[in-house]
């Protein structure tokens, strides 16, 4: 337990896909005319990307809060595990300030690839990853774990995947380094299915500062 697994433990057309979002604002209250913003071409990798600098990962430390200054994200981050057919559990809908982890895998910081997500709107309007489009290459990402230390991330891409076509390996796949992986949904949405992709962003571990 704890170490970076040889496959993904969820099918991300699955977890990710129907059972993150509820898309109920866009019922409810939306009106269709809110879809949640998604990342332009020259924030993917097909743009011009630096080369990931190698630092030292950090010990295991469950994650207690997320900070995305760029986009006043300040959310608490609770931990996730898999139901009876094998898919990633949600957050509660009921907390639109609230992120996600899978507490099966590594810790972010820790060498690895770690998995944080969260909802994009719930029935009560937009929600803690409504906004993660917009996110840019070189914006920043903060976790703090249980020990107070905390990890500090840089946005490598944001890409959009079909959640019919969603690339597992790309996304959970093992890494030699420390990476970070932050999913919600997007894209179009209708009221049988929902939203139809996902929007997922990559960073690696840039520096962090020892829990005390």
């Amino acid at each position: 337990m704890g170490g970076q697994p040889d496959r993904s433990p969820w099918p991300g057309t699955l977890a990710v896909g129907s059972a993150l979002v509820l898309g109920a604002w866009m019922i409810n209250g939306g009106h269709g005319l809110h879809l949640p913003p998604l990342p332009g071409i020259s924030q993917g990798f097909g743009s011009a990307t630096s080369p990931a600098m190698l630092v030292p990962p950090r010990p295991r430390a469950v994650p207690t809060r997320i900070r995305i200054p760029s986009l006043r994200v300040d959310a608490p981050v609770t931990d996730l595990g898999l139901d009876s057919a094998g898919r990633l559990q949600p957050p509660p809908p009921t907390d639109r300030n609230l992120t996600g982890w899978y507490r099966d895998g590594v810790t972010p910081g820790q060498r690895g690839t770690a998995v944080v997500a969260g909802h994009v709107d719930t029935h009560d309007g937009p929600a803690v990853f409504y906004d993660l489009g917009t996110l840019r290459r070189g914006d920043q990402v903060e976790i703090t774990g249980q020990d107070r230390g905390t990890a500090f991330f840089m946005v490598d891409a944001v890409e959009v995947y079909p959640k019919d076509d969603f690339p597992d390996a790309k996304v959970y796949g093992p890494a030699p380094d420390s990476q970070l992986r932050l999913i919600t949904c997007g894209g179009d949405f209708t009221t049988g299915k929902g939203y139809d992709a996902n929007v997922v962003v990559f960073a690696h571990l840039v520096r962090s500062l020892p829990g005390r």
